[in-house]
């Protein structure tokens, strides 16, 4: 237990305004510090989980986030799951487009967030919202 935070549970957050994203930012921060994630990294995953928080809230309509210690047997990571039941996205290549963003976010858009972590998996629909699931591994 780190700080009030259970390390062997997933810790969940709702996303339904922007207090919500800050406390989001707060919880990836508290648990990539317990993980042992350089400064670096966590300032990468910090900022990752910041953008896709934010999207699920605008474009999805607010969600959830679930964030979780994992161990792959030679490291420590943390994995963030973005969860939202909005429209999906339309064009998802277009979405995934480096420089691409319809504004509003930090201007990094999915494509960004994905390069600042090491796993990156979305899947989207307009009858199930949108899922995306990443992982930040300790060096």
């Amino acid at each position: 237990m780190t700080a009030g935070i259970d390390l062997g549970q997933p810790q969940a957050q709702s996303v339904r305004s922007d207090e919500d994203v800050v406390r989001v930012r707060q919880l990836v921060r508290a648990v990539a510090v317990a993980s042992k994630l350089s400064l670096v990294d966590q300032t990468k995953v910090v900022t990752a989980a910041s953008e896709l928080a934010r999207n699920t809230l605008v474009y999805g309509g607010g969600g959830s986030v679930e964030v979780t210690v994992v161990d792959n047997g030679r490291r420590k990571g943390v994995q963030i799951v973005f969860a939202d039941s909005g429209p999906g996205i339309a064009d998802l290549d277009l979405a995934m487009t480096d420089g691409y963003t319809s504004g509003g976010g930090l201007g990094l858009g999915l494509s960004g967030s994905r390069r600042l972590v090491d796993e990156f998996q979305i899947e989207t629909s307009a009858e199930t919202g949108t899922r995306i699931t990443v992982t930040k591994w300790s060096r």
